[in-house]
């Protein structure tokens, strides 16, 4: 049987992952857990989101179905953040011999839910249609994610990452986290690029840790459980009650959505799309970057690397009109937030300055407002100033948001490194460190 769960936690408390470790303990007594539990991230722009936008599923092999759903039901009423007005937890079961009738469905509902905007009601309907047993608390919301989940663990051909998922012991919550953080910075030089995410050395932060009041300690991406677990061995902490590994589509990119044109775009997707750019970057009030884009049919759209970005903010202030740029992120108001980007080619940049003398080689200097230029050494003339090509601080080659900005789903770009090869067109890779 196939257990998925979704909209559990708040802003302040709670975490369907822990819920999901604590539930595949717990169900033991019931039969066997089958491998690992997952982790999916769903569309990030959805605005009811609780905070990561992250469903869990785990597979059990059991002869006690109806106490294992009684079980999960009444510790889901009992635990979830139920007094919150985001909270909306749903709960699916997908018993044994009904999996195979709703794997096509259930794999094109889990790419619908990581990419499109769903509504309650297209979850609740499938679940009708395939008669899957399920409970959905207050409006039931949780349902699409825990939907997507089954989906996602009946089609594990996606592409996926591994998160381990330290959890604090229950008196500690909301409290704030002992962890040493030299030994986190330890770890990750140990352990990266197989492990990513860890530590923002550009900004000296440590982005393994999170700040709310749920029950995670700290959390280790990577490339394969062994390596996750290696580096989370490194690490000095406070108490752990327990801890799980997850397979999950975190670092995989797989929000993006391919587009040619901006009239495809939609609020609260995330695309990628290869443009121009159209006018100079604007740093306006916030510290936030602004600037146009224009695809090949003319149509413009907004473009931005927000303040949360940091040292990103000041790859963007570089660009000029004319620079051709594969840019990838995620839509809202109309405008695309950078997630990464890479840089096809660059415009020639000239500027304006004082024309040269023809005969000793200084630079003329103004002879009036609209009189031109004069050598007051040789007494030569010119009529306007010289056009000069300035050399671009810049490079074709891919770049991306550094990891205290980059999204559970964007892909960074160390991913990326060990398969490039030597002479490939797309340039240089630029990882944020």
């Amino acid at each position: 049987m196939i257990i998925a769960i979704d909209d559990t936690d708040s802003r302040e408390g709670m975490c369907t992952t822990y819920l999901c470790a604590m539930l595949m303990d717990e169900l033991k007594e019931y039969g066997n857990i089958i491998d690992s539990p997952i982790l999916i991230r769903l569309n990030p722009t959805i605005p009811y989101k609780t905070r990561g936008n992250a469903s869990t599923a785990f597979e059990i092999d059991t002869r006690e179905p109806e106490k294992v759903m009684e079980h999960v039901i009444s510790r889901v009423e009992e635990l979830a953040e139920l007094q919150s007005d985001m909270t909306n937890p749903g709960i699916v079961f997908i018993p044994e011999g009904e999996q195979e009738k709703a794997k096509k469905a259930l794999g094109n509902f889990f790419m619908q839910a990581v990419r499109e905007v769903l509504e309650i009601e297209d979850a609740k309907n499938l679940i009708s249609e395939l008669g899957l047993p399920s409970k959905g608390l207050k409006n039931g919301r949780g349902l699409i994610g825990a939907l997507a989940a089954c989906g996602a663990m009946l089609n594990p051909g996606w592409d996926h990452t591994y998160e381990y998922l330290a959890y604090r012991e229950k008196n500690a919550w909301g409290t704030p986290r002992e962890v040493d953080e030299e030994s986190v910075r330890k770890a990750d030089l140990e352990t990266y690029p197989d492990t990513w995410d860890t530590v923002d050395f550009a900004n000296d932060l440590v982005v393994c840790i999170p700040h709310a009041g749920d029950p995670v300690l700290f959390g280790i991406r990577g490339n394969s459980i062994d390596v996750v677990t290696r580096t989370s061995q490194m690490i000095s902490s406070e108490p752990v009650e327990r801890h799980m590994v997850y397979r999950t589509d975190q670092g995989t990119d797989l929000h993006l959505i391919p587009v040619e044109k901006i009239s495809d775009i939609r609020d609260l997707h995330s695309y990628t799309i290869e443009v121009t750019v159209a006018t100079d970057p604007e740093t306006i009030r916030g510290g936030h970057t602004i600037f146009s884009i224009r695809d090949d049919s003319g149509d413009e759209m907004d473009c931005a690397a927000y303040e949360p970005t940091k040292n990103f903010r000041e790859l963007a202030r570089k660009f000029i009109p004319g620079d051709r740029i594969v840019f990838s992120g995620s839509v809202k108001n109309n405008t695309l937030n950078i997630e990464k980007l890479k840089i096809i080619s660059l415009a020639e940049k000239y500027e304006s300055v004082n024309p040269s003398c023809p005969e000793c080689g200084k630079n003329m200097k103004s002879a009036g407002k609209g009189q031109g230029y004069r050598c007051r050494k040789c007494g030569t003339s010119a009529d306007c100033a010289e056009l000069v090509k300035v050399e671009r601080d810049l490079e074709t080659g891919i770049y991306e948001v550094p990891p205290c900005a980059r999204r559970h789903l964007a892909m960074p770009l160390v991913r990326c490194v060990k398969e490039k090869k030597e002479g490939e067109e797309d340039g240089k890779i630029f990882p944020s460190r």
